[in-house]
């Protein structure tokens, strides 16, 4: 059976949630009332749990043609700070972040150059994050960090396949 997924990023909240759940589907909706009982301070009733199952999506695949990757390579011998820079852009972007995974890398025949990849949806909204402040400071921050320029190569998916 297909995973789902429930995203609350999908739909405007007043609390700002950004929390994605993932599951079989009648496990994910008990948990999702669950949480839209204690974050979002619903009431647990059939017509809520009848609105979460509708509100199912397929968990997508790692990426899929259309999307869009992201690679950046950098040299820096203060890899320590990279974590807490990614961070400070997850928090400062908030449920605008666009990126929907990331992967870092450390090259094994460079010492101190890593590469990061980074996927999008789309290459719109890999724009749109790009637009954001909070991404002109992480990159300032990375900047900061790095020994010489990083570089950005764009990437639109053609294939993705899952082994």
């Amino acid at each position: 059976m297909t995973r789902k997924i429930l995203d609350c990023r999908a739909v405007p909240n007043e609390v700002g949630c950004t929390l994605a759940l993932t599951g079989e589907p009648a496990e994910l909706v008990a948990a999702a009332a669950h949480h839209a009982v204690t974050v979002h301070g619903h009431t647990d009733t059939p017509e809520l749990r009848e609105l979460l199952s509708g509100a199912l999506a397929d968990e997508p695949s790692v990426s899929a043609p259309g999307s869009f990757v992201q690679l950046v390579e950098f040299d820096t011998d203060r890899i320590a700070e990279w974590d807490p820079i990614v961070e400070r852009w997850a928090t400062a972007i908030g449920a605008r972040r666009t990126a929907r995974w990331a992967v870092l890398g450390v090259d094994r025949d460079r010492p101190g150059r890593y590469v990061t990849v980074v996927e999008f949806p789309s290459y719109p909204e890999a724009m749109a994050n790009s637009d954001h402040p909070a991404t002109a400071a992480f990159v300032k921050e990375l900047q900061a960090i790095c020994t010489g320029e990083p570089s950005f190569r764009n990437l639109d998916v053609r294939t993705a396949v899952s082994y």
